[in-house]
């Protein structure tokens, strides 16, 4: 962004309104409730605020790829910001608006600027946005307009654009060409596979979105495994979901199936059979899959938002640009580790969910992790925490991952020290001792965590006051009921549920009567107080085991961090 313009419009429209500025990126899904337009997010300092009419103000998005459909509920049903501003590259929140412009003809304004301008913008009490300039307290800023850059399409493309193959396609390729254009891109790039995550019913939006382009007869033109829904697709009417939740989250899937989607159901794509490989370029949404796939598979996707999945997935092409480049995979910032002897699993988790805290926007290199051999699900767990706390679509460990052979020249240095890991364990527990549900599975439960959690309660049967509830794929809850390990669990009181995830759960498959929740999960830790509306306690499986047999978690450290 050149100094003559410090403002850069990434989509056009007008709009005026009080200044809130967040100097810490805010995931929509999880941070920001549609049905009000508040700041949930327990963690952020944003916690509270009302973000409708406003100018919001941000670095850039983070977590969730389901904020995109956060933001589409938000504009629809008028609780929106009035704008928002950037100050680096952002996807998420940005395909939101423009889904909302191009599908509903609602402008949300976006804009990028220049350090100095975000400066002195965030300073004002309120400014008015236009298409040419930014007014703030006596400020103005010029603006620049949208890229119109030229992509180079081949003859396929343009026919998918121009309408030949029909009203749904013209409609994804336009999406995908606008975000190309505004990411960057000179050309789209083939994608063997995908995966949805806008599936979950994260708001009325994401129906909206769905059946409208079932109804264009919109069908995914490379193989497309679907995300974890918000209901137990076959039960939900016995477990008392109330009908007008899961008729819609049910329909939901319904419409992504009728698109010919896989209904894997699942948030960890990479535990089902065909996963993809190292070289394979895909297009996949879903924070922690997006990570795992880049950083231990060495697949290749970008972190594509809700709504982009699917459009992606009707082309076969993608925007060649962020990690699909070779040069945007390195690491940008080196992280020295300080590994304490004989760390457990709940290690590995909030290892991640530092390091997203010390990179949010940009590829870490984390150094010092490798003599403590993590096993894959030690990784999935780091992903995931991972992709709660930094927008960035993927890590690096040295010695572990297959793309860890150094960083950038100009990569900076950073520290994870044993105080870090004290504090932000600290910020995990802030929850109190006495538990009534002990949360499995964020992401999906594999196979061997759920021998290792029937092999911990040695047929010991839960507390009567806690309930254990464990989230899984089918397929890995079909490989649990055939070697015997589901049968295990349930002769401990152990619920196991296919389908949804945590972060989808409602009430009341979530206990009603659930004052407190353990987990293991780094990344429902995070998310979970906003969530609930519940107070989260995390540690390790054996921490789980341990509250689920007694009901309490003692206020310690673990011994590693003693």
């Amino acid at each position: 962004m050149s100094e003559r313009h410090p403002a850069r419009g990434i989509l056009r429209g007008s709009a005026e309104g009080p200044v809130i500025v967040a100097h810490e990126a805010l995931s929509f899904w999880g941070g920001v409730d549609p049905a009000s337009g508040c700041v949930i997010d327990v963690h952020h300092p944003l916690h509270g605020a009302s973000l409708g009419g406003s100018i919001l103000m941000m670095p850039s998005s983070r977590g969730s790829c389901s904020g995109s459909g956060v933001l589409l509920d938000l504009v629809l049903t008028g609780r929106a910001p009035a704008a928002l501003i950037f100050s680096e590259a952002e996807d998420v929140l940005t395909l939101g608006a423009l889904i909302a412009s191009e599908m509903f003809e609602k402008t949300l304004p976006v804009l990028r600027l220049a350090p100095d301008a975000f400066a002195a913008v965030s300073r004002a009490k309120s400014a008015r946005i236009g298409d040419d300039a930014i007014e703030a307290d006596g400020l103005t800023i010029p603006v620049s307009p949208p890229a119109t850059a030229v992509l180079d399409l081949s003859e396929a493309d343009r026919a998918m654009l121009d309408g030949r193959e029909g009203i749904a396609v013209q409609q994804a390729m336009r999406i995908i060409c606008a975000m190309a254009v505004a990411q960057g891109a000179r050309d789209l790039v083939d994608v063997t596979r995908g995966h949805i995550d806008g599936c979950i019913y994260a708001s009325p939006a994401n129906l909206t979105f769905a059946e409208r382009m079932a109804e264009l007869g919109s069908k995914v033109r490379v193989p497309t495994t679907m995300n974890a829904i918000s209901v137990d697709y076959a039960n939900w009417p016995q477990q008392g979901v109330p009908p007008a939740f899961g008729k819609a989250a049910a329909r939901l899937a319904d419409a992504y199936v009728r698109m010919g989607c896989r209904p894997s159901f699942t948030c960890a794509p990479y535990l089902l059979g065909d996963a993809p490989v190292a070289g394979d370029v895909i297009a996949w949404a879903e924070s922690n899959a997006v990570t795992f796939a880049n950083s231990v598979l060495g697949a290749r996707t970008a972190k594509h938002p809700d709504f982009l999945d699917l459009c992606i997935a009707l082309t076969g092409r993608a925007p060649r640009s962020g990690v699909y480049l070779d040069h945007n995979r390195q690491a940008r910032r080196v992280i020295d580790v300080d590994l304490p002897d004989g760390v457990d699993d709940a290690f590995w988790p909030l290892i991640g969910y530092l390091a997203g805290r010390v990179a949010p926007d940009c590829i870490p290199l984390l150094r010092g992790l490798a003599p403590a051999e993590p096993s894959r699900d030690d990784l999935k767990a780091l992903c995931a925490a991972f992709g709660t706390t930094s927008a960035a679509p993927m890590l690096h460990i040295e010695g572990v991952t297959p793309e860890a052979d150094g960083a950038a020249a100009d990569a900076d240095r950073a520290k994870i020290s044993r105080a870090d890991m004290i504090a932000a364990w600290s910020l995990l527990n802030e929850g109190p001792e006495e538990v009534q549900l002990v949360a499995i599975g964020s992401p999906h439960a594999s196979l061997p965590e759920c021998r290792a959690l029937a092999a911990a309660f040695s047929g010991r049967r839960r507390h009567p006051g806690v309930a254990v509830l464990v989230t899984a794929g089918q397929e890995v809850i079909a490989a649990a009921r055939s070697d015997g390990t589901l049968a295990r669990l349930e002769a401990s009181g152990v619920e196991v549920l296919p389908d949804l995830c945590w972060c989808s759960i409602s009430e009341p498959v979530f206990p009603v009567a659930t004052r407190a929740v353990m987990t293991n999960s780094g990344k429902y830790a995070h998310y979970g107080p906003a969530l609930s509306g519940r107070r989260v306690r995390f540690g390790s499986l054996a921490d789980c085991v341990e509250a689920a047999l007694t009901g309490r978690v003692p206020a310690r450290l673990p011994d590693w961090l003693s």
